[in-house]
Formats: structure tokens, sequence, C-alpha cells
């Protein structure tokens, strides 16, 4: 008897973020299977086998959730953000192209609030005209083809999400990539770097892109870079907000 296998996107971290959709495939499922400090978030119940494990593996996580479900149980693959967003659904959809026999499970991607949405929603509305996301991890791609993309990014005058920005094993990439961008956009561009947001320890910089300091940037940080439309709006108490306006040339 072939189970079910639903993919979850718990959202930035905050409870109050993630959907009642996810919350009841979390609660209802047998057994959930995910990066180790993902799992932890979901709550526990009694009777519920909780498979963590490394960040790296994340196609044999794929594959273990596949097993699990065609043995009948109900799983729930979880991921941080959105599991679409450089997370486990397309992991687990490669999984199911490489095994034609797999793909009799059942399978259900459930969305979750992604960390630029919650970074853009914090600082204004930085992603309200043309963006795109850019993951800096060179773990599955090439770093030519991220300075490729980041190099069409900028020349196509597009908002750019950083995703992956800067680890322990590659604390250079954003410093690199910064160095790339300098080269291809005015120094005035408005830089948001937005850290945990929604968790205790949030913490969000504006600045340009001159004069932003990418040694702030870990992990956890999503790194917002904006067009040449995108400005700040001062307001008398705050920071200011950052968006760009929904259409081009739309200076005020």
């Amino acid at each position: 008897m072939t189970g079910e296998l639903m993919v979850v996107g718990l959202g930035p971290g905050p409870e109050r973020w993630l959907t009642p959709e996810a919350a009841d495939a979390i609660a209802r499922a047998t057994d959930l299977v995910g990066y180790q400090p993902y799992v932890d978030r979901c709550p526990t119940r009694d009777g519920q086998v909780r498979h963590g494990s490394d960040n790296r593996v994340e196609l044999d996580r794929a594959r273990l959730a596949i097993d699990l479900a065609r043995a009948g149980r109900t799983v729930a693959v979880v991921s941080g953000g959105d599991p679409g967003v450089f997370a486990m659904a397309a992991a687990v959809f490669e999984a199911l192209e490489k095994d034609p026999a797999s793909r009799t499970v059942a399978v259900t991607v459930m969305p979750g609030i992604s960390a630029m949405m919650a970074a853009a929603a914090r600082i204004g509305a930085p992603l309200g005209h043309d963006f795109c996301a850019i993951s800096l991890s060179d773990n599955l791609k090439p770093w030519d083809l991220i300075r490729r993309r980041l190099t069409a990014a900028a020349e196509g005058d597009f908002v750019i999400a950083l995703y992956n920005p800067a680890s322990k094993a590659r604390p250079d990439r954003i410093f690199e990539a910064f160095d790339l961008l300098r080269s291809l956009k005015a120094a005035e561009a408005p830089v948001a770097f937005a850290r945990a947001v929604g968790r205790p320890d949030e913490r969000v910089i504006l600045t340009t892109l001159g004069a932003a300091d990418p040694a702030v940037v870990d992990m956890a940080t999503c790194v917002i870079i904006g067009s040449s439309e995108s400005r700040f709006v001062a307001r008398p108490i705050g920071e200011p907000w950052l968006y760009t306006p929904r259409a081009a040339g739309a200076r005020a």
C-alpha cells in the first residue's frame, strides 16, 4: 500500500508564519524528514518518527522519504521558507525522475513564506517590479555560472535577492559577488541585509552597494540589492522604507 509524501515549507521561523496547511501536514505525518535544524522546529508528537540529517544530503533525504511513502507511511519532508525555492521540492522531484518506479507515490508540495518574501515585507516593497533570486552556493553549480547569472541580472537591471550568501566553507563568495556587482551597478543602489527575519535574533541593515560591508552576512541572511529604480523613502521616525515602483521610470 502506497502512503503519502508531503513537501512542506516551514517559513522563515516564527510559528505565526507557518500556514495552517503546513501545520496540519506536520501534525498528521507518521514521519518527518529534513535537515536536522528544520526537523527540530517542528512540534513533537508521540509515535511520530523524525529523520534528521546533515545539510548536504538532500537527494538522500528525498530517497528516504519516497521509500517511506512507498512503504505506506505518511511522510512530511520539511524545508525552511518555501520548499520550492532552493529547497527540498526540487530534490524530491529529482529523485522521482531518476526512479520511474517511485512515481506512484502521491506527492503534494505545500508552499511557505520564503526568506526573500519575509525580508521584503519587513523593509517595504523592494520586489515591487521585476526581480530574480540567485543562490551563491557553488556546491551544485560552478562559480563561473553564478558569476554569469549575477552579471546578467545586473545588466538586466533586476532587483536581486541573494540566497546562501556565505558559509564557513566559502566565506569569500559574498565579497566576490559584491566586487562584481560594484563593477556593473551604481554605488548608490540600495542594499538590504536581512538576517533571521521574524526570529528573536533578527537584524536588518539598510545601506548602499558602495557602502555595504559583506562581512556582516552569514547563511541566515537574505541579501536584497535594488535596481536603478529602487529607492529609499525617508520617514519621520525609524529606518527608511525601501521599495521598487511598479512602473519603470516612475520617479516621483
